[in-house]
């Protein structure tokens, strides 16, 4: 998850999100190009004196200033329609959750199964336990195999919501009588976080998401003993 003074994103868990993160360090660079080199113009029209009439009134520059800079969007563009495209693809999922958002929390129910749902609630700051993360931890966490195609159907019951796990390259709105869909492969086992992205009411920033990856096996046994609970 997050830290304090941090830079960057969040370390990738799923291989979407991997490949947004080649692709920020690839247009950072591109930007650092272009500011390293506008700023040098800069500097040396300002610092110098010197002037030539060929640079003034110059066809050809004319031409490589329009043409790299159309060069230049089309190596940014590119990998970005890749990624997009790559994030709409949804194929064989073994597992299908719909997470429902609520004012102010989130109800998760696992589709393949006959009768597995559960509501999850932000834990109160006078509940945590030592090593739980305030505003961040919730009762019930969605729990999923590592590993393994997931499909999300993202809803909500009242006003509009958003289910986003930064780690995961995850966001989709919930929209209130809309079904939206996205999926993600959690590739190593772990507990990663998000909360609610839209601005939902009065408890906006009380209604974290928290995902725990786990292998199969482990998977398998904590839904069994959650049926056996219903």
């Amino acid at each position: 998850m997050a830290h304090p003074t941090q830079l960057g994103f969040q370390d990738a868990a799923s291989p979407v999100m991997e490949e947004l993160l080649h692709f920020h360090d690839h247009a950072l660079m591109i930007v650092f190009l272009i500011s390293t080199l506008v700023l040098y113009i800069i500097i040396a029209m300002v610092s110098t004196k010197l002037t030539n009439k060929y640079i003034l009134d110059s066809q050809e520059i004319e031409i490589v200033w329009t043409v790299l800079p159309a060069v230049i969007l089309v190596l940014i563009a590119l990998p970005s329609l890749r990624i997009l495209y790559l994030m709409d693809e949804i194929n064989d999922p073994h597992l299908t959750i719909k997470a429902m958002g609520h004012q102010w929390y989130w109800s998760y129910e696992y589709t393949d199964y006959e009768d597995l749902g559960f509501d999850s609630y932000m834990i109160p700051t006078q509940d945590l336990t030592p090593g739980q993360f305030r505003l961040l931890e919730t009762d019930h966490r969605m729990v999923v195999p590592m590993e393994s195609p997931i499909r999300i159907l993202v809803s909500a019951e009242d006003v509009l919501h958003s289910w986003a796990v930064p780690s995961l390259g995850v966001k989709m709105d919930a929209v209130p009588g809309r079904l939206n869909q996205t999926a993600f492969i959690a590739s190593r086992p772990g507990v990663f976080y998000g909360q609610c992205s839209e601005i939902c009411g009065a408890n906006h920033s009380f209604m974290p998401i928290v995902v725990e990856a786990v292998p199969l096996e482990h998977f398998e046994n904590w839904s069994s003993l959650m049926l056996e609970d219903a």
